[in-house]
């Protein structure tokens, strides 16, 4: 299969799925830093016919909780924090019902064991999920502690994994309670602004900037915006809207050593919790893990919900990348297992 572009007038797989999938998003793929494929498809505003560009914002719901857990490194790195600091004797909450040996690092790599807010094996419906509080009222990580549940704890810290969007929610908390400051403002000062991601934040869902996709949702025969499935206002879980240009900021920051240091980038990056189900996948800290059969690594970062999928992998060995954009709920997967199905088999 070749990912050769149209002037070629070789046949593009990449296209096809695009063209025959109504995809809406942008996507590329790039080796060596060069570009081996990029294209922008469908519209950001599908009323007005605003079609996506190379530019455009996009959310990239769980994609977010890299950049959460870059946050609370850059603290571990001015010594305000540690991995093994117990999140108890940094935040004021109650949390009753949560071990009291649960750790930064417990939090980071979702083996803490604490039951989850939006937990993503019981959700049946993804695109139409609710939380006892208005989504309105959702602007910062605070403002999610009433609908943790109350249940025991899945398993003790430390000895289990379990996908948390919750613990992620509670790191926002610990980064407030550090530093005094909004959640959202120190994210933007200690990770946007060295990673140079100028274009990138957490923008109400009410209140988007210029060039910024609204996410759609299908709804039978048409198609409806999510602005009424998610917080107003992205948290520590998820809810950043960014580029592909920032993207690839993102992972050049973080490899460079330019957000946290490099003791830190070899940590987070390096393979620390074993998924369930998959001997080759591995969660680290704020980032997924493919050890491959050669025994060389894949990173990336991915995100799904309402009117929202994402996906961004970098193969530093081949030096390989992609990132897709999209949406929609479920836009970007088929691109993504074309993608990984193409260079999955090349050495």
């Amino acid at each position: 299969m070749s990912l050769a572009a149209d002037r070629t007038g070789v046949s593009n797989p990449l296209d096809e799925l695009v063209e025959e999938g109504a995809f809406s998003g942008v996507v590329r793929v790039r080796r060596h830093d060069q570009p081996l494929y990029e294209r922008a498809a469908g519209f950001a505003d599908r009323a007005n016919a605003i079609a996506n560009t190379a530019e455009t914002r996009f959310g990239i719901a769980s994609g977010t909780k890299l950049l959460t857990a870059l946050t609370v490194g850059r603290l571990i790195d001015a010594g305000r924090l540690a991995l093994t600091t117990q999140v108890r004797d940094c935040i004021s909450a109650e949390l009753p019902d949560y071990s009291e040996a649960i750790t930064i690092q417990h939090l980071l790599t979702h083996t803490s064991g604490i039951p989850d807010y939006y937990d993503e094996e019981l959700i049946e419906d993804f695109d139409n999920f609710t939380v006892a509080t208005p989504w309105y009222e959702l602007r910062g990580p605070k403002d999610y502690l009433p609908v943790f549940p109350q249940r025991e704890m899945k398993f003790a810290p430390g000895e289990g994994f379990s996908y948390c969007n919750g613990g992620y929610i509670l790191l926002g908390v610990v980064v407030e309670e550090v530093t005094g400051k909004r959640f959202q403002d120190v994210v933007a000062a200690e990770v946007l602004r060295p990673a140079r991601m100028d274009r990138s934040g957490f923008f109400a869902m009410n209140q988007l900037p210029e060039c910024t996709a609204l996410g759609y949702i299908e709804d039978g025969q048409s198609w409806r915006t999510n602005i009424y499935n998610l917080p107003i206002v992205g948290a520590a879980d998820g809810g950043l809207f960014s580029t592909l240009a920032d993207i690839t900021a993102l992972w050049d920051g973080f490899w460079n050593g330019e957000i946290v240091s490099e003791e830190l980038v070899r940590t987070f990056s390096a393979p620390f919790s074993g998924a369930s189900g998959d001997a080759g996948l591995h969660y680290g800290h704020g980032m997924w893990i493919r050890r491959r059969a050669d025994g060389t690594l894949q990173h990336h970062i991915m995100g799904a919900d309402a009117g929202v999928s994402f996906k961004s992998v970098i193969d530093c060995q081949r030096q390989l990348d992609y990132t897709i954009l999209s949406n929609t709920s479920a836009g970007a997967w088929p691109l993504a297992r074309a993608i990984d199905e193409v260079f999955g088999k090349e050495e």
